[in-house]
């Protein structure tokens, strides 16, 4: 389940970020005056965007109003995830926080995605996104119990495991721009819906990704390449539920074995903590503080207990093991940190490559775009 939600993750990341850089730019400079009475004096073409004509006839460079970008992305990132429930073979959940342990969780996507965009406004430019996506998650995880009544923990059980799950994507967006002599902000946003076969439902998702740029001109007429730094906050819904056969979220080799002696590590602690209850005097046995460590060892001690039983029951059934799941789940980091630069060979094609990065994620984007007039 784990799995599924940086799973999910990647998603976001891939596709809030795949859009190439093109804006309306306001001519200003006296080296620049020539080019600005050109615009001016030149008939705009196009039915879009609305006012292009009235924006041409004050001296702003539009680019095309339509257009198409391909791109590839790879990204590797990590997840905090709270509230874990789990249930197996259609059984009731109940929440396994208080034993288990992500130890290292780190996923990876590759994606292409299409993206068709128009401008609708000379500073408006809406967008739809289409994209298949294959992930890969490899997490290594544990299961702790109290040893005794002391409040340590001991280690009775971990797996790791490598998911892959093939995703499809769809959304749509809007970016309102300004450009002035070359330099630029763009407030790219928009929702998407990620439909993974494992959950319940497709995962809705917010990304809002502000870039400031400059664009610096070549001698040949209309090739230029652009700089930015910028980029994007992610919000998206953070309860997940779902469904999984047990051995594809968990090698069932050796599974057995680790079940049982998770039983007897259980049974192990459970004496302990009775040796030290009933060795307690009845006023020792009345003080607060005593009683919570009690009541508290026990409640996690009854939790690993269940776990373990269920799973060893799950196995042994007959059948091929199932475990539901519901879960929340929040980005380590809401912000990524992104640095990027297009090249525009001509007013048709632009070439585009990016970076984002921080401690907890980062990510390659590389994109062609094909733009045209309407």
């Amino acid at each position: 389940m784990k799995t599924v939600v940086l799973t999910i993750l990647s998603l976001v990341l891939i596709f809030g970020s795949l859009k190439a850089q093109v804006y309306s730019n306001k001519e200003v400079g006296k080296k620049n005056q020539e080019k600005a009475d050109s615009i001016k004096k030149t008939e705009y073409p196009y039915v879009l965007p609305i006012w292009g004509k009235k924006a041409a006839a004050k001296g702003f460079a539009l680019p095309y109003s339509a257009g198409v970008n391909i791109n590839y992305f790879w990204q590797e990132s990590d997840l905090v995830i709270d509230n874990l429930s789990v249930g197996f073979n259609n059984g009731p959940m109940y929440n396994i926080d208080e034993i288990i342990r992500m130890d290292n969780a780190v996923s990876t996507a590759n994606a292409i995605s299409l993206r068709p965009d128009i401008w609708v406004f000379p500073f408006l430019n809406v967008y739809g996104i289409f994209s298949k996506a294959k992930t890969s998650t490899a997490i290594d995880a544990s299961v702790w119990i109290p040893k005794d009544s002391t409040g340590v923990f001991q280690q009775v059980g971990s797996f790791s495991t490598i998911a892959n799950f093939d995703v499809n994507a769809a959304g749509f967006g809007m970016t309102p721009t300004v450009g002035v002599a070359g330099g630029w902000l763009a407030l790219d946003m928009n929702v998407l819906w990620s439909d993974v076969s494992a959950l319940d439902k497709p995962v809705f998702t917010f990304v809002f990704g502000p870039r400031l740029g400059k664009t610096f001109n070549f001698k040949k007429r209309d090739r230029n390449i652009a700089f930015w730094v910028g980029g994007f906050r992610v919000k998206f819904s953070s309860e997940t539920k779902g469904s999984l056969y047990l051995d594809e979220l968990i090698p069932t080799d050796g599974l057995q074995a680790k079940v049982d002696n998770g039983i007897i590590k259980v049974d192990e602690a459970y004496n302990n903590v009775e040796n030290w209850w009933t060795g307690l005097s009845d006023l020792e046995q009345l003080n607060p503080i005593n009683k919570a460590k009690y009541e508290a060892a026990n409640r996690a001690l009854g939790t690993a207990g269940r776990l373990f039983t269920d799973m060893d029951a799950a196995l042994n059934d007959g059948d091929r093991a199932s475990v539901q799941y519901s879960l929340e789940k929040s980005l380590a980091s809401k912000w990524n940190i992104i640095v990027g630069t297009q090249f525009q060979y001509n007013k048709h094609f632009m070439i585009r490559a990016e970076y984002g990065f921080l401690s907890t994620r980062h990510q390659i984007l590389t994109g062609l775009q094909y733009r045209f007039g309407l």
